[in-house]
């Protein structure tokens, strides 16, 4: 049988709580100081890691430092500078049409709504939602791979709609949480709780975890398992 709303809710509270001991100083792994800089980085992490996207960005952003740049951008020279995060082709579709739509629509400012940051080409909710949690204040769930699979194993949702899991996460934990949240979330999926080993005996979660068991159990073989920052 499984379990109320409310018990749901209390579980879900206290793995907040704890991820916060767990991981006090959490912050995004991308180095940005403005708005743009941050959208231009997100867009950019798309399957790559975010320590590649962060030896490519100041050269960067010493080159393009307003929407207007990148919407006047020479393709062959941006496409040259982002190659190595890959699909780079893409990518500076996105970062050229990113600057001319700001351009048209925004001021050339980024701006702070969900509603409007979506609609900018090479922009989704997940980065909707890293921008606005990290760059305006904004509270925002970002649910990226760790994100989701965490909620799975937490049994906060058994989704795999990204959508779906963000809505369903949203009644569970207070919305001022959510921003550090993410990023907690984010950070014990690529430290401890991976995608095929997790390293459940090592795991500061452990007795709250209902899934504890999918990884080895026995401290010494898990604790080889945990992989330290910073990551991708």
């Amino acid at each position: 049988m499984p379990p109320s709303h409310t018990a749901l809710v209390r579980r879900a509270r206290r793995i907040d709580r704890e991820l916060a001991l767990l991981y006090p100083d959490v912050h995004t792994e991308l180095n940005f100081s403005s708005p743009l800089e941050l959208l231009v980085a997100t867009i950019l992490s798309a399957q790559t890691t975010d320590k590649r996207v962060n030896l490519v960005t100041p050269t960067l952003f010493a080159r393009y430092p307003t929407a207007a740049d990148y919407a006047a951008a020479d393709r062959e020279e941006l496409e040259k500078i982002i190659q190595s995060t890959g699909f780079y082709h893409a990518k500076t579709n996105s970062l050229i049409g990113l600057g001319q739509a700001l351009c048209d629509r925004f001021g050339g400012e980024v701006p702070p709504r969900l509603r409007d940051l979506v609609t900018l080409p090479g922009v989704g909710r997940k980065t909707a939602n890293v921008v606005l949690g990290n760059a305006f204040g904004i509270p925002g769930l970002t649910v990226d791979t760790h994100f989701g699979r965490l909620a799975r194993r937490f049994g906060w949702t058994t989704s795999m709609e990204p959508e779906k899991v963000e809505a369903e996460v949203a009644t569970l934990i207070p919305r001022k949480d959510w921003t550090d949240l993410s990023h907690r979330m984010i950070w014990h999926g690529r430290r401890v709780c991976h995608a095929r080993r997790p390293a459940c005996g090592a795991c500061g979660l452990a007795r709250l975890c209902p899934s504890y068991g999918e990884g080895p159990t026995d401290p010494e073989v898990a604790a080889k398992l945990v992989r330290s920052g910073p990551f991708s």
